[in-house]
């Protein structure tokens, strides 16, 4: 089992791109600008997809996914969102004037994307894998994934604040692996990060302390142009748990 880093980037200026991680190749986390990057046989092998949250960069390609796969396959792209996602979606994006709702087209009987919502604490098995969402704390209602071979598990954060809840969830994986954790503002916009539900350097070392198992740490989602100064944060405030700037093309394997 591998996970393949299509995008891990908070902007798409440049060789960036946002989030989106291929687990094998039929599954994805977040469909954001990364997504595009699949080439077609590709992106009609893509059967599911798990979403963390509404906002674009973490969904935007999902419409034009199901769009350059839907007429080469014969089910619809199975979506798993919590409700609130869901709804903001069909609301915002698959309303019939941004986009066409691939809920009911191009036929209610054989729609291109089927939504299955899904709450915090609940897992889906796929072919032996397994996905978790877990507690987090944004802006908009959200979730991190926990992807679970049996040997080991990754965990994706999604954007979030500092949240107590998902650093227990952590403690309770006992094959945890590896941690892909969003860095997105410097400290000195600490107030920002409150206010959009965001992370910092110093508010990442406040969860690392609570953490009780050794994991590979990778950090993700920072300020385009930032990055470097993001990164010295991280490397001073938890650089004992030595954080590595994850990078688009890295794959890591689970067994």
């Amino acid at each position: 089992m591998r996970v393949t880093v299509l995008g891990c980037n908070g902007s798409i200026t440049g060789e960036l791109r946002t989030t989106c991680y291929r687990v094998d190749d039929d599954i994805l986390i977040d469909a954001g600008s990364g997504a595009g990057d699949l080439g077609l046989e590709q992106a009609i092998a893509i059967d599911t997809v798990f979403l963390t949250h509404s906002h674009l960069d973490h969904c935007s390609f999902l419409p034009m996914l199901a769009d350059a796969a839907g007429n080469f396959r014969d089910k619809p792209l199975t979506v798993y969102a919590l409700p609130e996602t869901i709804a903001a979606l069909k609301q915002h994006m698959l309303n019939n004037v941004l986009w066409p709702d691939y809920t009911v087209q191009p036929t209610p009987e054989r729609p291109y994307i089927r939504f299955q919502p899904i709450q915090v604490g609940e897992t889906v098995e796929l072919d032996g894998r397994r996905i978790a969402a877990l507690p987090a704390q944004h802006a908009v209602p959200c979730v991190g994934y926990r992807v679970d071979s049996g040997t080991a598990s990754l965990v994706y954060s999604a954007d979030t604040t500092f949240c107590a809840e998902f650093w227990q969830a952590l403690n309770r994986i006992d094959n945890l692996k590896y941690l892909l954790i969003e860095n997105t503002f410097l400290n000195d916009n600490a107030t920002g990060a409150q206010r959009s539900g965001h992370m910092t350097a110093n508010l990442l070392a406040q969860g690392l302390r609570l953490l009780q198992r050794p994991v590979e740490l990778f950090i993700v989602h920072m300020e385009a142009g930032r990055e470097q100064d993001a990164m010295r944060e991280v490397l001073q405030a938890a650089g004992e748990s030595g954080p590595q700037q994850l990078r688009r093309g890295q794959v890591l394997e689970l067994g």
